[in-house]
């Protein structure tokens, strides 16, 4: 294991535990301390997996999320906060991080969560390459890209891991918790909104009118489905 991870965080005690743990566990760690600092690291390098706290000197880790994906940054992003709120939990994920913990935390559930992600972010897309048409909709896998009437529509990774899944599962109703279990790798503990807020978005990308969807239908009671518009 060589996976470069940034630590972002402006309490010192909190760095020094991730990075002596997460070195135990074979990665290798940078540091920032505040908001401006994580970006400027992350515009210059390139790595695997950022830890991100939601309050930073400067600039906060929602804006340092945002302008991650607006640069097309991709990196995995779990985010820290000493608040325990859905509001800051959905509001998190809602702009691209991949997950949440909520101080204080074990490292080894850190850590654990780190190799949830990679291991998703590895697998789910690479495991079926073959590119996936429903409807005008084209899914690119390799690409984490679609194409709808010769457009390009770009998502963040959790927004494309979503829409392969369901692309892939085409015709079949999904449940919030198969989808949380599929998509995101393990029980968010009933947090199911995170799934609708997901679904928000990607109908903003692929549906002409989001009010009456056609590509992925509610299943009122049940879940999702994704078929070919009739």
């Amino acid at each position: 294991m060589n996976e470069h991870v940034l630590i972002v965080d402006d309490e010192m005690s909190i760095v020094t535990l991730l990075k002596f743990n997460l070195e135990k566990a074979g990665f290798t760690t940078d540091v920032a301390y505040d908001g401006l600092e994580a970006i400027r690291k992350a515009d210059k390098n390139t790595y695997d997996f950022i830890i991100l706290d939601l309050m930073l000197p400067e600039m906060d880790g929602i804006e340092v999320c945002k302008h991650l994906r607006r640069n097309h940054i991709d990196t995995p992003v779990l985010m820290l906060t000493a608040r325990d709120e859905e509001f800051d939990k959905v509001l998190g994920l809602e702009i691209g991080a991949d997950d949440y913990l909520t101080k204080p935390f074990s490292p080894k559930e850190v850590i654990a969560r780190i190799k949830a992600i990679l291991r998703r972010t590895n697998v789910t897309v690479t495991s079926n390459v073959k590119n996936i048409k429903v409807g005008e909709l084209t899914i690119f896998p390799e690409r984490y890209e679609a194409e709808k009437n010769n457009q390009v529509l770009s998502f963040t990774r959790k927004e494309f891991e979503l829409l392969h899944y369901l692309a892939t599962h085409k015709d079949k109703v999904l449940s919030r918790d198969q989808l949380l279990s599929a998509v995101w790798d393990y029980d968010f503990v009933g947090d199911t909104r995170i799934v609708d807020v997901h679904v928000s978005h990607l109908r903003e990308k692929i549906e002409p009118n989001t009010k009456k969807p056609i590509y992925i239908k509610t299943i009122r009671g049940l879940g999702y489905k994704m078929e070919d518009p009739t």
